[in-house]
């Protein structure tokens, strides 16, 4: 079967594709472009050049107008006399079967939506067996629609020569059966096989976590790359992998911590995106048990990103998803060592904008809000990691007590 996504890129260079709507202004796209760029980044691709078209919504044709589409494919000959072919072409959005068609017809190169690039960075950073049946279930959920553009022999018929019992028309006579279909049948079917996979999969990781014994879970969550698993190495002493890349942790690690004389669970989970693709949220479900299931729920944040605050919208709105919004929860800001902020000249009477604020205004606003359900630390750089621990221990405790009143702690209590 012909392939749909890139399974491996190296040095390709891409070109960005993004609209500037009434519901997204220019200062927003930008945002999201800069994340696109980084998840090419990730998936090995070079970002040479930007496209945004301000319009009131995607064209569903070509999801950019007729004259931008032109100025897109003439810059694409422009660099091919040049001798510096463009690789493919990354739209921001999820493209429709009809929209993939007719702009790869037209570029006449590969084309990419933001779905298909994240969907090849979680094939490429799968593990487990659990994560590669996820990620493929998902694939396969995503070609189901598109499966159209992916074949040019759609005329070509599996079937019969009708009364005539022709060669080979032993149980075929009638109508026939045509490539499209029968590929659509294949990929139902096999849809199915990885949907019983993923049950048994999960049945045994049910198994796994009712004999974690009596022990309050904590998992931490939020957006990708915004340094969950630093923060596990740190509190685990472990060596989970962690990388300045998008999707650095796709498959749960579960570690046992103890602090002081608490042992509690401690999960690190894939991290959420803007625009993640609905199929990928079905398809790892059984990776978000561990949110599911969790006492305690521990939002990680890079309070240095620009749109941190969004990111938390994002996290909370899938979290709310899930049927999580509800369970005790904590915002840990963390990279303080990568804040940076711009003094205003005294002479300066414009409105001040969040580029304005420092570290410690944004703490005592935050603090303000959730009291002492916020922390801001820098788990690269170790700073207040100890009143991280404390206040950690204080609220695992508090749950402990909660749930398992006849539990003794595993180790004897020292009293302070």
């Amino acid at each position: 079967m012909k392939e749909f996504v890139i399974s491996e890129v190296k040095a390709e260079t891409a070109v960005l594709v993004g609209l500037i709507t009434k519901d997204q202004d220019e200062a927003k796209t930008k945002e999201y472009l800069d994340e696109l760029e980084f998840l090419a980044d990730t998936a090995g691709a070079v970002t040479i050049k930007r496209f945004t078209q301000r319009v009131g919504g995607p064209s569903q044709v070509t999801y950019v107008g007729s004259g931008k589409l032109e100025e897109i494919k003439q810059y694409i000959e422009d660099e091919e006399e040049a001798e510096r072919p463009v690789g493919m072409v990354i739209f921001d959005d999820e493209l429709s079967a009809k929209q993939i068609r007719n702009i790869e017809k037209e570029l006449g190169v590969k084309i990419l939506d933001r779905t298909s690039l994240i969907l090849d960075i979680f094939a490429m950073r799968a593990q487990t067996a659990a994560a590669k049946t996820q990620v493929e279930l998902a694939q396969y959920r995503y070609m189901l629609p598109r499966l159209q553009r992916l074949w040019t022999h759609l005329e070509r018929q599996g079937g019969g020569s009708g009364s005539g019992g022709g060669k080979g028309s032993v149980g075929l006579r009638g109508p026939g059966e045509t490539q499209l279909e029968m590929d659509r049948r294949i990929i139902l079917n096999r849809i199915t096989l990885l949907k019983q996979r993923l049950v048994e999969i999960d049945k045994q990781k049910t198994t796994q976590r009712k004999n974690r014994g009596r022990l309050i879970r904590v998992a931490l969550v939020g957006y990708t790359n915004v340094g969950k698993s630093t923060i596990m190495n740190l509190l685990s002493k472990s060596e989970v992998f962690a990388e300045n890349k998008l999707f650095a942790t796709l498959d749960t690690t579960v570690r046992k911590v103890v602090v002081e004389n608490l042992p509690f669970l401690l999960a690190d989970t894939v991290g959420f995106i803007r625009k993640l693709p609905t199929d990928l949220v079905d398809s790892f479900k059984s990776t978000l048990d561990e949110v599911r299931e969790a006492d305690l729920l521990l939002h990680v944040v890079d309070i240095s990103h620009p749109d941190f605050e969004e990111q938390i919208n994002v996290v909370e709105n899938t979290l709310k998803d899930l049927g999580c919004a509800d369970k005790p929860s904590m915002i840990v800001f963390n990279k303080i060592d990568n804040y940076t902020w711009t003094e205003k000249e005294e002479d300066d009477l414009t409105p001040m904008t969040k580029e304005n604020i420092t570290l410690e205004e944004l703490k005592r606003t935050w603090m303000a809000r959730l009291n002492e359900d916020c922390l801001f630390i820098s788990a690269k750089e170790k700073q207040n990691i100890d009143e991280f621990r404390d206040t950690i221990y204080k609220k695992v405790r508090e749950l402990h007590v909660q749930k398992y009143p006849y539990n003794d702690f595993l180790y004897d209590v020292i009293d302070e």
